[in-house]
């Protein structure tokens, strides 16, 4: 199908029960992540934030989405998942203020794993519309450039380039004049690296989601139309 969107009802059909799966799994995978990423593990000598283990698989589902469905349709899911984020965040902060029973000892706790700086939310939330919009629309053109072929190519490509804005624009505004240049520019190769590495060893998984998908849905979407505007969703 070369389409730059889907019919107005579509995705209310039950023709499209998919894409709700893979929405649904993008958005729990970006807010998990965001969980446990305070925690620091060590991976082959490296020091990574725990979210490693799932944060690509947003990408991984960014990709599915872009591939089959279109840019417009992986668009939203993405501006989805920043409502869905900010909402997750703003109801953990309503839990930190509020008063605890009389009895209960966790507050410290609570505040060290869940609570977050004003800063590295700007950072995480900006890190997260730059990578995951870029990564959509570099596969997005990648495609309508190869007409079609060589999915390994786009997929990795506009990993290479989505990740690496995604841990540039994190660790540079979380990190910027707290830690040496030379450990902060480490850090953030070292994180793209192994994201990049991540999603090149899921790339069969992801040719058969898409594979599947395309014959299941009956689409193959080539965005020639679709506007550009990253903010969008309504064109």
């Amino acid at each position: 199908m070369d389409a730059s969107r889907l019919p107005q009802d579509s995705l209310s059909s039950g023709h499209f029960g998919w894409f709700s799966i893979i929405t649904s799994v993008f958005v729990t995978c970006l807010i998990v992540s965001n969980i446990i990423a305070v925690k620091m593990v060590s991976v082959a000598g490296l020091t990574v934030p725990a979210a490693i283990i799932v944060f690509p698989v947003s990408y991984i589902c960014g990709d599915v989405l872009t591939e089959v469905y279109g840019y417009h349709q992986a668009r939203r899911v993405i501006l989805l998942g920043f409502f869905c984020n900010l909402i997750a965040v703003l109801a953990i902060f309503g839990g930190q203020i509020l008063p605890g029973a009389s009895f209960w000892d966790g507050q410290a706790a609570y505040e060290r794993i869940l609570g977050y700086t004003p800063r590295l939310l700007v950072a995480s939330f900006l890190a997260y519309l730059v990578g995951e919009i870029a990564n959509s629309y570099v596969l997005a053109r990648m495609k309508i450039a190869t007409k079609g072929r060589w999915l390994w190519t786009r997929t990795i490509g506009s990993t290479l380039v989505g990740q690496g804005l995604d841990s540039l624009v994190f660790l540079s505004l979380a990190f910027a004049g707290t830690m040496p240049v030379v450990e902060l520019t480490s850090a953030i190769v070292t994180q793209w690296l192994m994201k990049c590495l991540y999603e090149a060893s899921a790339t069969p998984i992801t040719y058969l989601a898409v594979s599947l998908l395309k014959r299941h849905e009956g689409l193959d979407t080539y965005d020639y139309q679709t506007q550009l505007n990253p903010l969008s969703v309504g064109d």
